[in-house]
């Protein structure tokens, strides 16, 4: 995780986050029907890539403590 911290706080990571920010406005400005068409499949793509993401985090900790 600090290698990505370190990776963002460099001037090379400031030029890909302005390149990649560039590239989104260009996208938004000249292709807007295109990016729009394909939001639904983003969005359904997103909850597959979300449960791996978190993959490692298997159990639920319950309280094995009964309130009453």
């Amino acid at each position: 995780m600090q290698d990505i911290k370190t990776f963002f706080g460099s001037t090379s990571g400031l030029v890909v986050c302005a390149a990649l920010g560039l590239l989104g406005l260009y996208l938004l400005v000249y292709h807007l029907n295109h990016v729009l068409l394909a939001v639904p499949y983003l969005i359904l793509l997103a909850c597959p890539l979300m449960h791996l993401m978190h993959r490692g985090h298997h159990g639920h900790h319950h309280d094995s403590k009964k309130n009453g």
